[in-house]
């Protein structure tokens, strides 16, 4: 069974703009590539795809579509990420299953990651981006994904994908 979580994907147009606010990607950290960004929603495990895809679509059935942006970088212990602004992606990530988890929902949109025991590392990077600010958009798509291992890392292919409401 594959690895599955439920995530929302960024437009094209904000992934260019992350891209182009991040610059030079170095000082050793292990930067996930833009094809892989996303706002994870809630994280599975190994399941089956039929069957967390039927729990996934009745727990978001006649969920609104959220209001989104990416704002000033943060780090946890070992991860650079953007913060993730929008009243609505907490209640969205809680009915995706993130209310199963230990820690309480932080939505984020993760860029690198580093050793643990070098905190510092990514400084330069949460600078940087202090007052990066992307343009909203509006979610109108949780989609369930599968992450694989493979050699360059992992890859992660949309399983399916779930309308919210537009109205």
């Amino acid at each position: 069974m594959p690895v599955l979580f439920s995530a929302l994907l960024p437009p094209d147009d904000v992934v260019e703009a992350v891209a182009e606010a991040v610059g030079e990607q170095a000082d050793g950290l292990r930067w996930e590539p833009p094809e892989r960004w996303h706002v994870t929603l809630a994280y599975y495990g190994h399941d089956d795809v039929e069957t967390r895809g039927d729990w996934l679509a009745a727990r978001l059935a006649g969920r609104a579509a959220v209001d989104v942006r990416l704002e000033k970088a943060a780090t946890f212990p070992g991860v650079l990420w953007l913060t993730v602004a929008g009243s609505e992606l907490t209640p969205l990530a809680h009915a995706a299953g993130a209310d199963a988890e230990a820690r309480p929902y932080v939505g984020h949109l993760t860029l690198a990651r580093f050793p643990r025991e070098e905190p510092g590392r990514a400084g330069r990077y949460t600078k940087r981006l202090a007052h990066f600010a992307s343009r909203g958009w509006t979610a109108t798509e949780v989609v369930l994904m599968t992450s694989e291992r493979e050699p360059g890392g992992p890859r992660y292919r949309v399983a399916r994908a779930f309308e919210l409401d537009r109205a």
